[in-house]
């Protein structure tokens, strides 16, 4: 028996133990056994552990649920209760923080992971460049990858043969060529990754990890949080900039997602938005929670916890934990130890045929297992499980930029290239600029199936309507963008719902008060709290001109029907 009881113990150790695995930035996997009550905290301290990483808190681990939403795991919170999925548990660590300045960074393997995920924005179209700031990157990139120009090792035409944007022209790549060539001789890789830090933190989309929402006309919209503050991206153009000392508070009910801001002029706007569901807003909310504490505070302990909606809607409480920017930076200044070596991963092309316009570049991003839900418009994207961070700007321009293009037929994918033409600068506040007569909807691209964004479905619907006239415009409809008729349909049952939870909440409240006073005037519990109460003149007063005698009354009334019921 006490052998059955061991046994049944052991078993009951070992099912109490998961298995997690981290997908790093240089996509590499560590993999630990996590107790299943162990929190997130735990999970990213062996993390950076593993990475030998102090400046930790500019990083955070993100999960994709069965649904295809995306969370920050949460640090205070248990894992497994954080995760919808059945073990063992998939995730992936990426920058949350993106530092202002990255060149500033107090560490080299700081600066590295930095890096790398920068790195994975551009080739995953998320930072956006004129042909000029996109040949020098790529051509930094290269530097600290390969090395110096080696006529032996590199043949003409070997740029081609990596992909650092989701596709470019052989112009471009010739100027790559040229750049690693000439300029860039006898850099190191900390050298080459520090001016790449450098020329990528004066990008304007420097840090944008965009959230695809609607506006109130049912407009496409990408909503973004950066170290300077809130941006709003509508075809291709910042239509919105907040700095964080603007923001003075951010809500979400539902769908519903609003920003409220006070101008420098004293103007006071409300910014609202429409998220596909409801978790989206919610994460949506939470990130912009996060990083306006983060950037704008000075001390963490002046962070407050902040509801997600008011008393007539139900909503959510959130704290945000850990330092802040201002701390972080102090605390990585008092950082004394050797450096920790740097195993870093150079690029090896993987074919020898050195044509740009037949088969796959390799990329200078680690390639990782591809997904059925493919979120980006270019070709060679990551599908939205495998990437870092959510959809994609999608960019289309006449200009100096990602230029959107038709998508491949035999794929279905939509492709972007880098354009050679000349840059206005006034065609866009961005450093890409749009066509005027070029919406977002059609720089959407076409998605394989299984995508569960519904811009995209949005964007298809609108191609088909153009090539097939009203008949398909009967059948293909998106369900995101909603009517304005639906819209006030569920906004009043919003306003119904929330008058019958302040109801109830009225209700609940009235019978506290209740037995506060039945304990006030009935009970004989000598507590100091209590005494103080019965004490003052008012309490007294209300006693005997008002409780006493409704006292009286009720009792009368109650052995009128006691006496009534029993004559009966």
């Amino acid at each position: 028996m006490m052998l059955g009881r061991l046994v049944s113990g052991g078993v009951r150790g070992v099912e109490r133990e998961i298995t997690c695995t981290v997908r790093l930035l240089d996509d590499s996997e560590y993999t630990c056994t996590v107790q299943s009550d162990a929190k997130g905290q735990w999970l990213f301290e062996q993390t950076c552990h593993h990475l030998s990483l102090l400046e930790k808190d500019y990083f955070g681990i993100r999960y994709v649920d069965p649904d295809k939403q995306r969370h920050w795991l949460e640090f205070t919170k248990p894992i497994t209760k954080q995760m919808k999925s059945q073990p063992p548990f998939t995730m992936c660590l990426r920058v949350k923080f993106y530092p202002p300045d990255p060149a500033a960074l107090k560490e080299e393997i700081t600066r590295y992971l930095v890096f790398l995920q920068i790195k994975r924005d551009l080739y995953h179209g998320r930072l956006l460049c004129r042909s000029s700031d996109a040949a020098m990157l790529a051509a930094y990139i290269l530097q600290a990858e390969i090395g110096d120009y080696d006529p032996g090792k590199h043949p003409e035409g070997y740029c081609s043969k990596f992909q650092f944007f989701p596709k470019h022209s052989e112009r471009l790549e010739r100027r790559i060529a040229e750049i690693h060539k000439t300029e860039l001789v006898g850099q190191t890789p900390e050298t080459s990754e520090m001016n790449f830090l450098r020329k990528a933190r004066t990008l304007e989309t420097y840090g944008v990890d965009p959230h695809p929402c609607k506006d109130v006309s049912g407009n496409a919209a990408f909503l973004a949080f950066t170290p300077l503050g809130f941006v709003v991206l509508q075809g291709n153009r910042r239509v919105h900039f907040l700095k964080w000392n603007e923001v003075t508070k951010m809500k979400f009910e539902g769908k519903t997602f609003y920003i409220y801001a006070n101008q420098p002029d004293d103007q006071k706007i409300v910014l609202t938005y429409f998220a596909p569901t409801p978790e989206a807003c919610k994460h949506l909310w939470k990130c912009g929670v996060e990083n306006q504490a983060f950037y704008q505070f000075e001390k963490s302990s002046q962070v407050r916890t902040v509801s997600s909606s008011n008393l007539f809607f139900k909503g959510s409480r959130f704290r945000y934990s850990g330092r802040v920017a201002k701390e972080v930076m102090e605390q990585s200044a008092k950082i004394r130890r050797e450096p920790p070596e740097i195993h870093r991963a150079g690029m090896v092309p993987s074919r020898s045929c050195p044509s740009i316009t037949h088969g796959p570049r390799q990329s200078s991003v680690p390639q990782t297992r591809r997904r059925a839900v493919h979120i980006s418009i270019m070709e060679g994207l990551e599908s939205l499980q495998d990437s870092g961070h959510s959809t994609p700007v999608r960019s289309v321009s006449h200009g100096d930029s990602f230029l959107g293009s038709h998508g491949n037929g035999a794929e279905g994918k939509a492709s972007a290239e880098i354009s050679e033409e000349i840059y206005s600068p006034s065609d866009s506040m961005l450093p890409t600029p749009v066509s005027s007569n070029y919406s977002l909807d059609k720089s959407l691209g076409r998605s394989t199936k299984g995508s569960s964004f519904q811009e995209e479905r949005d964007a298809n619907s609108q191609d088909r309507r153009r090539t097939t006239g009203p008949r398909v415009r009967a059948t293909h409809r998106g369900k995101f963008q909603q009517s304005p008729g639906s819209l006030e349909v569920e906004r009043v049952g919003e306003v119904l719902g929330s008058l019958v939870r302040l109801f109830l909440v009225t209700l609940a409240l009235l019978f506290v008060l209740l037995l506060l006073l039945i304990a006030l005037t009935e009970s004989e519990l000598d507590v100091a709290f209590l005494r103080d109460i019965r004490r003052t003149p008012e309490f007294q007063q209300f006693h005997f001109e008002y409780f006493c005698p409704l006292r009286h009354w009720l009792a009368c009334k109650l052995r009128w029907m006691g006496g009534h019921l029993v004559n009966k």
